[in-house]
């Protein structure tokens, strides 16, 4: 049965390891959630791990073991946002507010039995409603959840989105806010422009793609997760107060504008398949190989037949390189392609804008700076709302600079 305050409008707040990393930063987030509560809304909080912790458990299991089970490792993983549930809860209650701290599980988010990369199934909230209905703020713990096997399962770098957007859609919240250690999205990263400027509001898919090509405000999945379902966000500041930046369908009005941001990606790397056979499914059976190492491809790149054979590159996430590398060896062999070739030294440069699918001139305005400013262009790939450019990684922030300021994404009205 309900409990009092139920007819009460939900939202939900994700916190990321940087707002959590010690008692200060999680009085601050306290603060936070109390003002939401002020607000008249029930709160469900999503947390990370504290600071670090992630990558510091990570390392002590690669010492023990250089190639960990899977398995094990998420329940490892899974420790530090527990961490933070417990604290965090503690911290609400110290404060005057009833808090129950949740892991994963406890939460009812289920998954499929990827471990490392797992992808939610469904979320069932009940006991997260019930805490509501208590008049407690619930406290979830992000990036895990449980197999059909009642295994823990992580759902992968910057996971706790996930789990943020996932419960917001699954308890119909009014919003999904996501506090970090950056005030909004901006047009470019600050570190490498100066001038950039944050956006207030952004769609969705213009976020999805400043995402998947580097862009660390938050994990892809999330923004295509929240997309599919309607979801809107809200990335804030944890540290200063600030309206922050919304992305949601509706974001803009009157005006679209042509180029939201440019954005780049360090951690990509470059496989060629050299003379592969110009004949129909060979690249199924190269693409069905990198598959099969649960690697995700990017752009894909064929040059024309000559003599009966193609070379085809394709691009890939750093981090899953190797894995890659082996399998299109292993294709190139079975193919009977004269081998591959590999290149570590690469960046994606990536100009997004909704407004591009109706402007002439987009790609050759990109083409035309980094021509300008002599920064060679090795593939290309576009969308409706994207062009991307790789480009050698010692070049990739000069690269930004240029189309920034091409486009005068620094100015207040972006051309």
């Amino acid at each position: 049965m309900a409990g009092p305050g139920s007819e009460q409008p939900i939202i939900v707040q994700k916190f990321g390891g940087t707002s959590v990393d010690g008692p200060q930063r999680i009085r601050n987030v306290v603060k936070h959630i109390l003002a939401a509560r002020q607000r008249g809304y029930r709160v469900v909080v999503v947390v990370s791990a504290p600071g670090d912790m992630t990558d510091d458990l990570l390392a002590q299991a690669r010492e023990l073991n250089p190639d960990p089970n899977r398995r094990e490792l998420d329940v490892l993983l899974s420790t530090g946002e527990q961490i933070s549930i417990a604290l965090v809860a503690m911290a609400l209650e110290a404060a005057g507010q009833p808090a129950l701290s949740l892991t994963g599980l406890q939460a009812g988010i289920y998954t499929d039995g990827v471990h490392g990369k797992a992808r939610i199934l469904r979320v069932d909230p009940e006991r997260v409603l019930e805490g509501l209905d208590e008049g407690r703020v619930v406290v979830v713990a992000g990036f895990q959840g449980v197999d059909p096997e009642q295994d823990i399962t992580t759902l992968g770098r910057g996971g706790s989105d996930l789990t943020a957007v996932a419960l917001a859609a699954a308890l119909n919240a009014e919003a999904c806010e996501i506090f970090t250690d950056v005030d909004g999205v901006y047009t470019a990263d600050p570190r490498i422009v100066p001038n950039a400027r944050r956006l207030d509001a952004i769609t969705h898919a213009e976020m999805l793609e400043l995402a998947s090509l580097g862009a660390q405000v938050m994990q892809a999945r999330s923004i295509e997760y929240a997309m599919r379902l309607g979801v809107d966000l809200r990335v804030r500041s944890s540290l200063v107060d600030g309206p922050g930046t919304w992305i949601r369908r509706d974001a803009y009005v009157d005006h679209i504008p042509v180029v939201t941001g440019v954005t780049c990606d360090r951690k990509t790397a470059k496989i060629t398949v050299i003379d592969m056979p110009d004949r129909p499914g060979a690249a199924w059976e190269l693409f069905s190989a990198v598959a099969d190492r649960q690697v995700n491809v990017d752009l894909i790149i064929q040059s024309a037949s000559r003599n009966g054979t193609v070379d085809l590159t394709f691009t890939v996430p750093e981090d899953e390189f190797a894995a890659a590398r082996e399998a299109a060896e292993a294709a190139a062999r079975s193919l009977g392609a004269s081998g591959i070739s590999t290149d570590t030294n690469i960046a994606k440069v990536s100009v997004v804008g909704a407004g591009m699918m109706n402007t002439p001139g987009v790609a050759a305005r990109i083409f035309g700076a980094l021509g300008q400013a002599g920064i060679n262009i090795d593939l290309i790939g576009c969308s409706e709302i994207k062009v991307s450019c790789v480009v050698a990684r010692e070049k990739a922030e000069a690269a930004v600079r240029v189309l920034h300021d091409a486009f005068n994404l620094g100015e207040e009205a972006a051309g």
